[in-house]
């Protein structure tokens, strides 16, 4: 089943997801994009993910390889580096403390209310 998400919300978590994605394996671009996609999030684009891996790579959280292709031009390989391990981390304590508070809001009762309004 194909769902939409906040495009907000998946700005604030698509470092965490190629992290965690790319600490599961080496990929390319393309790749990490159908993984993505795989995973549920259908509206995620090659146009936001390239970006962000270019972003982590300069941030020092991912190394890059090129490898010869034998149907294109060669793909560049995205692999976590210790630093991208590490954030990769406390990028998961932080969501794991996220998803809590949210989660305690959500869980209080809600008044009841009546139809006829104020």
């Amino acid at each position: 089943m194909t769902t939409s998400h906040d495009p907000q919300l998946l700005k604030g978590v698509l470092s965490l997801l190629l992290l965690h994605l790319l600490a599961e394996q080496e990929s390319y671009g393309y790749e990490v994009a159908q993984r993505l996609q795989a995973a549920g999030f259908a509206d995620v684009l090659e146009g936001t993910v390239y970006p962000a891996l270019t972003r982590l790579e300069r941030e020092g959280r991912l190394a890059t390889r090129l490898v010869p292709s034998p149907s294109g031009p060669a793909r560049k390989y995205y692999r976590l580096t210790p630093a991208g391990r590490d954030a990769l981390k406390a990028a998961n304590a932080a969501w794991a403390r996220h998803v809590a508070s949210v989660q305690a809001v959500l869980a209080r009762p809600l008044p009841a209310t009546s139809e006829k309004g104020p």
